[in-house]
């Protein structure tokens, strides 16, 4: 989940191509995923190390487990919104530009790019968020944002349970950061991620994953 910060330009392995659905689908299976290199071109990034959450490895802290309750979650309600909220240009380091909002949006129309959205019960309002793609077991952690305490790490907690209750094997973050360690990443070796994510994506039948509804 890229966030603000340095990018290291050595994992970057080709330049170019669109954001049509069969690219972006095609490039998470192959172990690729993009972001903007410049105005005009894409660029497609394969860590190595690469940032994983094991699904039976998150740290839920006593505080997280009270922020948990005090939210309402629910999946896939308000897709777009959680993008531009991840891609706020007031955010230091905001990526997420015009054609990516519009290749993910028609990705999640599609079935296969999903959100969390994390809602205060006093007023309704979306306080936090994450979204990404799924492909079968696998899915890839695009971005998140929170305007309220711990609404991302809430997020993360609902995304990782819905993973485990529907055949979830890898939840890919692509780069580590002290925040997501904090709440149990790992980095792997690139040729290690490569064999998760060929057995993600063959743990069941090549569909678009449905959301859980509601919390």
């Amino acid at each position: 989940m890229p966030t603000a910060g340095p990018i290291d330009s050595s994992d970057i392995v080709a330049v170019g191509a669109d954001l049509e659905p069969g690219t972006l689908l095609a490039a998470y299976r192959s172990g690729l995923f993009p972001m903007p290199f410049d105005r005009r071109r894409i660029a497609w990034f394969s860590p190595d190390p690469r940032g994983i959450l094991p699904l039976d490895g998150l740290r839920s802290t006593r505080s997280l487990r009270r922020s948990v309750r005090r939210f309402d979650v629910r999946f896939d309600t308000a897709f777009r919104q959680v993008m531009e909220a991840c891609g706020d240009p007031r955010r230091p380091g905001g990526w997420i530009n015009r054609s990516f909002l519009d290749a993910y949006g028609y990705l999640h129309d599609l079935g296969w790019a999903h959100s969390v959205e994390v809602i205060d019960r006093d007023d309704g309002s979306l306080v936090g968020g994450l979204y990404g793609v799924r492909i079968d077991g696998f899915f890839a952690g695009e971005s998140m944002f929170h305007r309220a305490t711990d609404a991302s790490k809430v997020a993360l907690v609902h995304l990782v349970e819905w993973l485990r209750d529907t055949g979830g094997e890898l939840l890919d973050v692509q780069w580590t950061t002290p925040h997501l360690v904090s709440l149990g990443a790992i980095d792997v070796p690139r040729d290690h991620y490569l064999e998760l994510l060929a057995g993600a994506i063959a743990s069941a039948p090549e569909t678009p994953g449905d959301a859980a509804e509601g919390e």
